[in-house]
């Protein structure tokens, strides 16, 4: 993981921040640092999930959810991503990085995450991530029985089930084959 030492820093430190529930909001304050940026002196675009990655670490941190998950050998994986952009973040600016799950359905957990100085929407993504344990997907039973039942009226907007199916690859076991149409 490109950020590695940021994200063993901020589980080690995650205590000390008030606790959440896993369906609750997170915010993660950060600051532009020189490893982020690229020749254009504002975060390069790769950069924006590796550092959201740090925003759901935060939130599985604070709410108990990543001891859970170490416990039974689960390991989260992204399997779709997509993100917009408004305004640059700039060499040393102050920002959070706003977390929350949005829904999920049998194959994915949906977080809705944005960056944000003084309360204004920088860029804003959207992530589906799986739950593996030994390379096998945990069951959305399993996830709901560690994770609680969400809150009511949690439920996914009809674009992203469309996204999912419209951008999704087949499955690891399937084929893929490469050939430009």
């Amino acid at each position: 993981m490109h950020l590695l030492l940021r994200t063993l820093l901020l589980l080690f430190t995650s205590s000390r921040r008030p606790p959440l529930s896993i369906w609750d909001s997170s915010s993660l304050p950060l600051r532009v640092l020189p490893t982020d940026i690229d020749i254009a002196m504002h975060v390069n675009n790769g950069m924006y999930f590796s550092l959201m990655d740090l925003g759901r670490f935060d939130l599985m941190a604070r709410s108990g959810t990543w001891k859970k998950m170490r416990r039974k050998g689960w390991t989260p994986v992204a399997a779709g991503e997509t993100i917009a952009f408004r305004r640059s973040l700039q060499l040393w600016q102050r920002y959070t990085v706003e977390t929350r799950i949005i829904g999920l359905d049998a194959k994915a957990i949906y977080f809705e995450q944005r960056m944000v100085v003084d309360g204004e929407i920088y860029a804003r993504a959207y992530i589906a991530t799986r739950l593996v344990r030994k390379g096998k997907p945990v069951s959305q039973d399993e996830i709901l029985r560690e994770f609680g039942a969400p809150p009511a009226g949690l439920e996914l907007p009809e674009w992203i089930h469309d996204w999912r199916e419209t951008n999704g690859l087949p499955g690891a076991r399937r084929p893929a084959p490469h050939a430009w149409a």
